[in-house]
């Protein structure tokens, strides 16, 4: 048995209000959960019996008595806020936080600090770490790749090839002109998981090689619309079949600017000769290591995450008749690609690149 606690002090009026309160469906269940609370310690219930009868802790019937007692109705009709601990991120401690993230490393061989990490090392909650790397947007956990082109025309080739795009010539086709070799016909050693509500697409992390083959294409920068073929290589005689065939579905009174990167298949002695015999072909090279230059390279990810790299291909010529699908498909409703980016504009990226790496080494 418990013993009885003293009984709670409450007024008649006090009373009444609780019992209506009670009884009232319209009250929040807090407010009836601690009027029937009051209403038992008024009568001497035991604070653990009370406890046990309204399924809450000794510690909150204690906390509501004191509470009743002193602020009266207040305390059961309004909302006890939690007392907060002061600010702890203070101006200082968050310069420290910074400093740690992006100056110093890990003791144990990390390459770079995680917020579990970090918070221990500097004897911080794991919120106060984070707050500071939201704030700054700092993101110790990711990584960009980058690749400087060392050509000496690098910039002459940036103005040539921008120059296309935002001002295209008259009575011109300005075609980017690449391709995307080793595209693998992968066929998954068991049926994919259908998407689902709660769950996403599954397929085997292993698969069944069929072979290979490479996509030639040419995107039209005023159309997007894209002229390709399927080849098993990508010697300059594939290279070369793909040139003949831009020439016989291009409009014999336009000239052609080809926009194409620096691999030794477009500088063959065969394709230069093929080129020279076709007075209204213009090639324009991209920087060496700048092949993001080129338009193309943007439709090759397009079709990569649309159609190839969760597709399932049971041989070569399946893997084929879809990029013919899609590429049909796509040409049906295509809307331009819209460059925004100016000479200047890049070179002046470049150059702050270029700035950070040389105060990183210093």
């Amino acid at each position: 048995m418990f013993s009885a606690a003293a009984p709670l002090v409450v007024r008649a009026d006090q009373k009444r209000e609780l019992e209506l309160l009670v009884r009232n469906g319209n009250s929040p269940q807090k407010v009836a959960l601690r009027c029937r609370l009051v209403l038992l310690a008024q009568q001497g219930v035991a604070n653990q019996s009370i406890a046990e009868q309204l399924n809450v802790s000794r510690p909150t019937v204690l906390a509501l008595r004191a509470a009743f007692a002193k602020d009266g109705m207040a305390a059961v009709r309004g909302i006890r806020r939690r007392k907060r601990s002061p600010r702890v991120l203070t101006p200082e401690l968050e310069q420290k936080i910074l400093d740690a993230t992006l100056k110093t490393r890990p003791g144990d061989g990390s390459t770079h600090w995680s917020v579990r990490t970090l918070a221990h090392h500097m004897g911080v909650s794991r919120t106060i770490v984070h707050r500071v790397w939201q704030r700054h947007d700092v993101q110790p956990h990711r990584v960009e790749r980058f690749k400087l082109s060392k050509d000496p025309q690098f910039e002459e080739k940036v103005r040539d090839i921008v120059g296309l795009y935002l001002h295209p010539p008259d009575k011109s086709m300005v075609l980017c002109v690449a391709e995307k070799s080793q595209i693998q016909a992968l066929d998954r050693t068991q049926p994919m998981l259908p998407m689902g509500l709660g769950y996403v697409e599954g397929v085997t992390h292993d698969y069944v090689r069929h072979g290979t083959t490479t996509l030639f294409a040419a995107l039209d920068i005023a159309t997007e619309q894209v002229l390709t073929a399927c080849k098993r290589r990508h010697r300059h005689q594939d290279y070369l079949a793909f040139l003949q065939h831009v020439e016989e579905n291009v409009p014999r009174k336009l000239d052609i600017h080809l926009v194409v990167d620096n691999y030794a298949t477009h500088k063959h002695p065969r394709v230069k000769r093929w080129l020279a015999t076709h007075s209204r072909y213009h090639v324009h090279y991209t920087p060496t290591y700048a092949s993001w230059l080129n338009q193309v390279e943007i439709w090759f990810n397009i079709i990569t995450q649309r159609a190839i790299r969760r597709g399932t291909f049971r041989s070569v010529n399946d893997l084929v008749a879809k990029i013919d699908h899609y590429v049909q498909q796509y040409n049906s409703h295509t809307t331009p690609f819209v460059w925004t980016a100016t000479a200047d504009s890049i070179l002046q990226k470049v150059e702050r690149l270029c700035q950070r790496i040389s105060e990183t080494q210093h």
